[in-house]
């Protein structure tokens, strides 16, 4: 009886030196380790690779797309109602799943993809103006239409064969940051106009926030639009002496 008692309270003390030792082993100094390695290593990306403006101030994350609209008249509005601030340059369409029902003073879709197929409203396998209403064809081509009219200015006409795919399709997570620099030039006729600012100093915004593939094989090339708009944003606005 009591070679049972000592067997038990042997084998309660080892597990609680085992939960202590591994407490402090996994829940304290491998966390710390691994925090201490990702701010001295990956300090941007550990702590959310935040973009800041000319002031300091932290204006969003270069991971993640934003919205670029002018205020609803009213607050009770739809967001898909919101129309595009013309003054800056304007993300891929943000079609997520749909609203963010947890926070709904916050506009930000669910992070996803359309769920339409590529046929969706095609009629032998093309688009026409008669695709039905919801359709991916139909998004398609209203945001096609849209493009062109929001962008071209009295001295720049956008053509229909110059509007690339990502202008007018949402990226597989809806929260895409980055355009293609196709889609960013086609903007920066009317980004100039709207700001007052001469074309050829939008141009080379342009391209000086243009990325290449990374590593010099993965992916495309692409502008992130929050940073462009931030630099952007710095270019219009007069510095205070």
């Amino acid at each position: 009886m009591n070679n049972s008692v000592g067997n038990t309270a042997r084998l309660i003390g080892a597990g609680l030196r085992a939960l202590l030792v591994l407490t402090v082993l996994c829940g304290v100094l491998y966390p710390l380790a691994v925090t201490g390695i990702a701010q001295a290593l990956f300090s941007d990306q550990a702590n959310g690779s935040e973009i800041k403006d000319k002031t300091g101030r932290v204006v969003g994350s270069s991971l993640i797309g934003q919205t670029y609209n002018l205020p609803k008249q009213d607050p009770n509005d739809a967001e898909e109602t919101a129309k595009p601030d013309l003054k800056w340059f304007q993300p891929r369409p943000s079609n997520g799943l749909g609203a963010n029902s947890v926070n709904t003073q916050y506009g930000l879709l669910l992070s996803g993809a359309t769920n339409k197929a590529a046929d969706s409203g095609a009629v032998d396998g093309v688009c026409t103006k008669d695709a039905e209403e919801g359709s991916l064809c139909a998004q398609v081509l209203a945001a096609k239409d849209a493009v062109i009219t929001d962008n071209s200015t009295a001295s720049y006409k956008v053509k229909p064969e110059d509007v690339p795919a990502d202008a007018v399709t949402s990226s597989g997570s809806g929260l895409d940051p980055a355009i293609s620099p196709e889609y960013a030039e086609l903007q920066i006729h009317r980004v100039a106009e709207q700001n007052k600012l001469d074309v050829k100093q939008v141009q080379k915004l342009v391209a000086d926030h243009t990325q290449g593939r990374t590593l010099g094989f993965m992916g495309e090339p692409r502008v992130n639009v929050l940073e462009l708009n931030t630099a952007l944003k710095a270019l219009s606005t007069p510095s205070k002496s």
